[in-house]
């Protein structure tokens, strides 16, 4: 019997056959323990008398999940084999691809011999073999394998970038491991590396134990060494990484431990050395961090930071910190309701600072709520502070008896009321401001000073007046005149200025009534702060914001200090604003300067960024400041970026120089290859630190990762395209 269709015909066959249906009425099965029936396509069909199925012409048949197409399949009724005809490809549904010219398959396609074969793991990895067996479905063995994550075109005799040659490779399919038997790694053709049994995770799998590929390091103070990570997989929910790095002059382990929970996560990472560097101590650092959500919307955050000695961060380069701060923190934050408790341990890593003169413990409560009263209007809010630090110190003079205080601890407690309203009228809007606040301040371990409290009400108007000019091509401008006046009552506090030492005047708080970081202190007495803001919008072409503003005070404010810009009865101006190039080109800038145009402080960034393109540089300058403990002046400029030099190649450097010492602080350089098989990078990095704990050192990177078999980083990977060049 003989069925010729034209068309494409779906013919429904179960594949277990006439012989299957005998067993079934022999051995009854349940329904779950019966194949899934097969779905069989082809352009021509044929059942011949000896009960043999053959199909021809852009076959297909679906069996469960796997789908199989080739150009001819026969199938035996009284064997349930399959004879397949190649091209082949076969695809289970779940990342594995098996590409063949001549097949012997079961029924189920779970077993059987493939000749020419080539397995393709999740569209990344080849495998290409002279024979492949499949074995009960999970397992499928290579003979003569070569494996790349490389693309490999027709009629392309070059061998790909690297490639793993074995004698034999086992895929388990339930384990998604790879297992080489005599397996050469090979860079164009070249061993470099031979191995008598090799275990790799294929791609379809997230996270397996094992080494991942090696970084070789450089560095000018520990020597040339090689860093190997392995890691280790616990449990779905937790891993570990070792890293044993080694050079002729230290030995060291680094780690990561990373665990995650039903409501929360933890990561642990350290190190522990034994170098030539202090050979009479050992060495090393332990930062936790970690988050967990608590009832009642409640969330605690902790971060704790330890290291052996002020220098070895540096001397290792795992961080940049110069200061250790150790953080435990509990807080919930609601629509209208605020509430924090925290605390931070800081140690300082720098020459010049003693941890028993810094407040090292310090303690933060905070509770803030507002309401939205609909008799009155507008909104209410209220807030409580407490504040505490100490010094480890308990003297109250230094040993020189100059009055500088060691030991002083400070205790405070701020409360806050205050009812905002914003009425319109016409075009002109005004923001009313009316509150009180109360200070208590307690301060021991300091003769000078003991305890003060106080009450400051305060008010302050603002006038907006926003104009609105809409021009061609969808260009709009904005004009923004504004004045505020405020007024804040009540005595200054006796107290000294522990936490309003860096006082910064921006757009932030231009309109703020108390302008210290800290409510330590607050601005007494009636101020007028006046401005305004134009800007330029357009989303073809280039956009503009300008801020311009000033603060006049009926009398001045001891505590600010002259880098501030607020010190005097009148402020230094403040001009800031931000510029940005539809080619994909943006700077800001902000600075404060007098009547006489003697700058306070300045800076400008600017940033470039298209798709080859990524440059960013700043330029920072603040004038000397002995209130501050700034007896000459600070300048920097830095500079960072990274061009695309074609689809695969990417350079990169930093760098950072300070004006006022007139070197360089620090360098750096890169460059790194990446395709759709491999990445490349070698970097180089110079410290000038130079001070007792820290000395200058150069540092040298080299990372080889291949595609495939390394961790996913999310980047866009550009394929080496066959033929022509993809533009």
């Amino acid at each position: 019997m003989r069925l010729t269709i034209k068309h494409i015909v779906t013919a429904v066959i179960l594949l277990l056959g006439a012989a299957g249906y005998a067993n079934a009425q022999a051995q009854p099965e349940t329904p779950t323990d019966r194949p899934a029936p097969a779905v069989l396509v082809a352009d021509d069909i044929e059942v011949t008398r000896d009960r043999r199925l053959i199909a021809r012409g852009n076959v297909e048949a679906f069996q469960g999940t796997t789908r199989l197409s080739a150009q001819s399949i026969e199938y035996n009724g009284d064997t349930g084999a399959l004879t397949i005809t190649g091209p082949i490809v076969i695809d289970d549904g779940a990342g594995i691809v098996i590409l063949a010219s001549q097949a012997e398959l079961s029924e189920d396609l779970q077993n059987g011999l493939l000749t020419g074969a080539r397995l393709v793991l999740n569209d990344q990895v080849q495998l290409a073999s002279v024979q492949m067996n499949r074995v009960g479905g999970r397992y499928i063995q290579l003979y003569k394998t070569a494996v790349t994550s490389c693309r490999i075109c027709e009629n392309d005799t070059r061998p790909p970038l690297w490639q793993i040659r074995a004698k034999r490779v086992v895929h388990d399919r339930e384990a998604r491991q790879l297992y080489f038997d005599g397996a050469q790694i090979r860079v164009r053709n070249t061993p470099i590396i031979y191995l008598p049994r090799l275990r790799l995770p294929d791609p379809t799998l997230d996270r397996a134990s094992g080494f991942l590929f090696p970084e070789i390091r450089s560095n000018s103070r520990l020597g040339n060494g090689l860093a190997v990570p392995y890691f280790i997989k616990i449990g779905d929910h937790r891993d570990l990484t070792l890293i044993p790095y080694l050079t002729g002059k230290t030995r060291t382990l680094e780690f990561r431990y990373r665990q995650a929970f039903e409501r929360g996560r933890i990561i642990i990472q350290g190190a522990y050395s034994d170098d030539d560097l202090q050979p009479d101590d050992k060495r090393g650092y332990l930062f936790a961090a970690g988050e967990f959500a608590l009832n009642r919307g409640f969330v605690l955050e902790f971060d704790l930071e330890s290291v052996s000695d002020d220098a070895y961060l540096n001397d290792y380069g795992f961080f940049g910190k110069d200061r250790l701060d150790s953080t435990i923190q509990v807080s919930r934050t609601r629509r209208d309701e605020f509430i924090q408790l925290s605390y931070v341990n800081f140690k300082s890593l720098r020459d010049d600072e003693d941890d028993d003169l810094l407040p090292s413990d310090v303690v933060d409560v905070l509770y803030e709520r507002r309401f939205h009263p609909s008799l009155i209007g507008g909104e209410i809010r209220l807030s409580a502070e407490a504040h505490g630090h100490e010094r480890p110190s308990n003297v109250n003079f230094d040993a020189n008896g100059d009055g500088i205080v060691d030991g002083r601890d400070v205790l405070r407690f701020n409360f806050e009321a205050e009812w905002l309203r914003t009425y319109q009228l016409g075009g002109l809007q005004v923001q009313t401001d009316l509150g009180i606040a109360g200070d208590i301040i307690r301060v021991s371990d300091d003769i000078t000073f003991d305890e003060d409290n106080g009450l400051a009400p305060k008010v302050g108007v603002t006038l907006r007046y926003p104009l609105v000019r809409r021009g061609n091509n969808g260009v709009r401008q904005f004009f923004e005149p504004l004045v505020q006046l405020s007024w804040v009552g009540g005595d200054g506090l006796n107290v000294p200025n522990e936490e309003s030492t860096r006082v910064e005047f921006d757009e932030g708080n231009l309109l703020s009534l108390s302008r210290f970081p800290a409510p330590d202190r607050r601005e007494r007495g009636w101020a007028v702060a006046y401005g305004g803001t134009w800007a330029r919008l357009d989303p073809n072409g280039w956009s503009a914001t300008i801020t311009a503003a000033q603060v006049l005070r009926e009398e001045a404010q001891a505590d600010f200090n002259d880098t501030s810009g607020l010190s005097g009865t009148a402020s230094d101006f403040l001009l800031a604003g931000k510029l940005e190039f539809e080619g994909g080109f943006a700077m800001s800038g902000r600075t404060l300067f007098n009547e006489s145009f003697d700058v306070a402080k300045a800076e400008v960034r600017g940033d470039w960024s298209n798709t080859r393109v990524d440059v960013g540089g700043s330029y920072v300058w603040i004038s000397e400041d002995t209130d501050i403990d700034l007896p000459s002046p600070i300048g920097e400029v830095t500079f960072d970026g990274s061009y695309k030099i074609d689809r695969f190649w990417t350079a990169s450097a930093n760098w950072r120089y300070d004006l006022e010492e007139g070197r360089a602080a620090t360098a750096g350089a890169g460059i790194a290859y990446s395709n759709e098989c491999v990445r490349v990078g070698l970097s180089i990095n110079r410290s000038f630190a130079d001070s007792t704990t820290l000395e200058p050192s150069t540092s040298l990177g080299l990372t080889v990762s291949l595609r495939g078999f390394s961790v996913n980083t999310g980047d866009r990977v550009e394929t080496r395209s066959c033929g022509k060049r993809a533009k």
